[in-house]
């Protein structure tokens, strides 16, 4: 029993109402003084989440023991709970205090129901049960599962905002689809840049099949450039020390677009890296 508690369960299910209440207050006020997007503390929407990554397919888990903290969505319910599970308003107390009563007293609690998206969780059915179980100090909850699978990984999700760039990154690799490797390597941090890039890649394949005079598909198209074109610009760059902070994405497309405005040529020779190491002095 915390040292907080009265010994009278109900009187504690409405204090620990009370504290999620207050601790979600005073994280959207820290979030405010530190200027943060207003994204930052609500549960991430499942269908925008999916949406961006791409969904491929879904099987039935069934019932697990998963982590709460990797709880961080919801299907349907993103407005009543923060990205913590703490109540955003009193509307959800009553429920909230019953549940919270009930685990107080040791009473069975009915699993919940999530999708998994690579490691993280969106809760279908039982967003109360998460919150109460998150004010209680619970480390897992047992819920019944069922596996989302998409294009691209949930990796790097952290808010709202994280799934612009995935959004672009899955329509990068519809347009340029690099596989294994490839496609892990190929990486940029501002969105735009992977329509950008997009557009460049599919310029140099349109020059490969003029020069080969025949048509290629995507996959032929992108593996070639990969292997022909970025690898090699790559691995002059790094030589150059021309990469410098950005990924080597990043300083493959400055230095494909530098190269165009300088030489309006598309070949790679010593004399190119040395025109776009001058103005980088």
């Amino acid at each position: 029993m915390s040292s907080r508690d009265t010994g009278f369960p109900r009187t504690d299910a409405e204090h620990d109402f009370l504290r999620a209440r207050r601790r979600q207050v005073l994280s959207r006020l820290a979030s405010w003084l530190r200027r943060e997007p207003d994204d930052v503390n609500i549960t991430l929407p499942f269908d925008e989440v999916v949406e961006a990554l791409g969904r491929e397919s879904e099987r039935r888990v069934g019932l697990r023991v998963i982590r709460l903290d990797s709880v961080v969505g919801s299907v349907d319910r993103g407005r009543d709970f923060d990205r913590r599970f703490r109540p955003t308003s009193a509307r959800v107390r009553q429920r909230w205090e019953r549940l919270a009563l009930a685990s107080r007293r040791g009473e069975s609690i009915p699993p919940i129901e999530v999708y998994r998206v690579g490691d993280l969780h969106f809760v279908i059915d039982g967003h109360h049960r998460v919150s109460v179980a998150h004010a209680l100090g619970l480390a897992s909850i047992d819920a019944y599962v069922t596996e989302v699978r998409t294009r691209l990984g949930a990796d790097g999700i952290r808010h709202r905002g994280d799934l612009i760039i995935k959004s672009y990154r899955r329509l990068f690799l519809e347009r340029v689809p690099l596989s294994g490797q490839a496609a892990a390597a190929v990486l940029v941090s501002d969105p735009w840049d992977y329509a950008v890039l997009g557009e460049h890649v599919e310029a140099w394949g349109f020059r490969l099949m003029q020069d080969e005079g025949h048509l290629l598909d995507r996959q032929t198209v992108a593996a070639r450039w990969y292997e022909n074109e970025y690898l090699p610009v790559v691995s002059m760059l790094a030589q150059a020390d021309l990469v410098g902070d950005r990924t080597e994405a990043e300083a493959y497309l400055w230095v494909a677009g530098e190269r165009y405005r300088l030489m309006r040529t598309h070949r790679w020779d010593d004399e190119v890296i040395e025109a776009l190491r001058a103005p980088s002095k």
